[in-house]
């Protein structure tokens, strides 16, 4: 018996549920004509009928506060706001220092000293580590013995040559050897120079590889050097705006590991063409890095925002559905009319539309229900005021 009363509950509760569908949604009456359902729902009373007035029905209720005023269908109604559309391109990418190096060893040699630590804010030309150069000394100072030397003889030779005790080809042969050592001089400096290891840029010392005592090869990694004062992010953005990218626009970053954290930056640099595979476009944004509180590596969401046509923007409960596709009922001297509109962007208190509205047009946004096309229309003042008409703008 139970089950008997609950089927015949629930079988109430659907026909009343599909009733107030029928009278309240006008977009289900298609669904419900196909149904075959439409026409016995009318010749039993439970909607009005097709040849109902808009008056009629809204004098069976309109909207809340409404009412009825002088037959006329009340609803609440406002004119629609001129709205710039903003086209947003999120992407994801990885940062890096505005410059990173990697320092290697010059030559072989065993590491005598180093002068820096992790984490150190080194300068250009700055000694990070020295080399056993025992040998490169011996070998400057041995430099230094031939020029001293070459310089002495080129002395001489002038001296002679200007008694007219020495030929012009000695005179030659005394600078040519003088040049010589000079060079041969240079060439053991720069050798000696190379047992230093030097910070090629400023920046902050990575982890060292090296210890003192270590044996290093030609080539070998001693550390990283990564200039942080800002960082470049890649990251790839579809072909379809590249046209509208150029170098300079600003973007906003924000780092995945602190969403609290919104930066502003520019796009630096853009590649020079689509990846096939992708069909996007590798671009780098530079952001400033304050108080150093970024590390290159760190994961970035890359915002970047265009700015569009503008459009009519209303309220999203005048966005109605019918067959058709989706519409807004508009009041126009006084009568409701259904105007087709194409939803453009969706935000959270408002929809941007493509819709042949008209100067003086106000987008009803309660009281729907009621409405039928040439159906005369009463506007309810919001606040006590009267609303004022849309104003067409260039």
């Amino acid at each position: 018996m139970a089950f008997w009363k609950q089927l015949g509950l629930t079988v109430v509760l659907a026909v009343a549920a599909l009733i107030g569908w029928a009278r309240f949604v006008p977009a289900s009456q298609p669904w419900l004509e196909r149904a075959g359902l439409l026409q016995p729902m009318r010749d039993l009373g439970l909607i009005p009928g097709a040849e109902e007035t808009p008056a009629q029905t809204g004098a069976k209720g309109g909207p809340a506060g409404g009412g009825n005023r002088g037959g006329a269908a009340v609803v609440v109604a406002a004119a629609p706001q001129q709205v710039v559309l903003n086209d947003v391109i999120a992407a994801i990418g990885s940062a890096r220092g505005a410059r990173s190096v990697v320092v290697q060893a010059e030559v072989d040699g065993q590491v005598t000293a180093i002068h820096a630590a992790p984490g150190d804010m080194v300068t250009a030309g700055q000694v990070l580590a020295e080399l056993d150069s025992e040998a490169a000394q011996i070998s400057l100072d041995r430099a230094a013995l031939i020029l001293a030397d070459a310089m002495a003889t080129s002395v001489r030779v002038d001296q002679l040559k200007a008694r007219g005790a020495a030929t012009d080809l000695q005179v030659q042969d005394a600078d040519l050897a003088l040049k010589t050592a000079q060079l041969q001089h240079r060439e053991a400096e720069f050798e000696l120079s190379r047992h230093r290891v030097l910070a090629p840029i400023a920046g902050s010392i990575g982890l060292l590889g090296i210890e003192v005592g270590d044996r290093l090869s030609e080539g070998a990694e001693i550390t990283r050097i990564e200039d942080r004062s800002s960082l470049i992010v890649d990251f790839r953005v579809p072909e379809r705006i590249v046209a509208r990218l150029r170098t300079g626009d600003p973007v906003q970053a924000v780092a995945l590991a602190d969403p609290a954290l919104v930066l502003e930056g520019s796009i630096s640099a853009l590649d020079n063409r689509v990846d096939e595979a992708s069909r996007t476009l590798m671009v780098q944004a530079a952001i400033e890095n304050q108080a150093d509180r970024l590390r290159a590596g760190m994961a970035f969401s890359i915002t970047l925002t265009f700015t569009g046509a503008t459009h009519p923007a209303v309220d999203p409960l005048a966005i109605q559905w019918g067959s058709a596709g989706s519409f807004v009922w508009v009041v126009r001297d006084g009568k409701a009319a259904q105007v087709p509109a194409r939803i453009v962007q969706r935000n959270s208190d408002s929809v941007l539309i493509e819709a042949d509205l008209q100067p003086g047009d106000l987008v009803v946004t309660e009281g729907v229900q009621a409405l039928r096309p040439g159906a005369e229309v009463t506007v309810a003042p919001l606040d006590g005021a009267a609303l004022l008409p849309v104003v067409q703008r260039g």
